[in-house]
């Protein structure tokens, strides 16, 4: 609270932001590590979304293919005709 301009509402002034301390990784090594730990994570993220954008498609296929009789679903005998 102490570096935002009032205490109702949240704003933080650029003169503030300026005078903030961002601890940084010690070495450049730290940082590179640190980046592509990052990046493996956002390549992941990419990845899933991929994978969950294929799933709903495919299920979106296979419901328009059962409501337009294209492909009916097949009884397994397990009920009690």
């Amino acid at each position: 609270m102490q570096m935002t301009a009032k205490s109702s509402v949240d704003s933080v002034r650029r003169d503030m932001i300026a005078r903030m301390l961002v601890p940084l990784p010690p070495t450049l090594d730290e940082q590179r590590a640190i980046a592509s730990v990052l990046s493996d994570v956002d390549a992941e993220l990419a990845a899933l979304e991929a994978r969950r954008i294929k799933t709903r498609d495919l299920k979106q296929a296979m419901m328009q293919e059962l409501l337009t009789g294209k492909t009916r679903l097949v009884s397994t005998g397990d009920s009690d005709d």
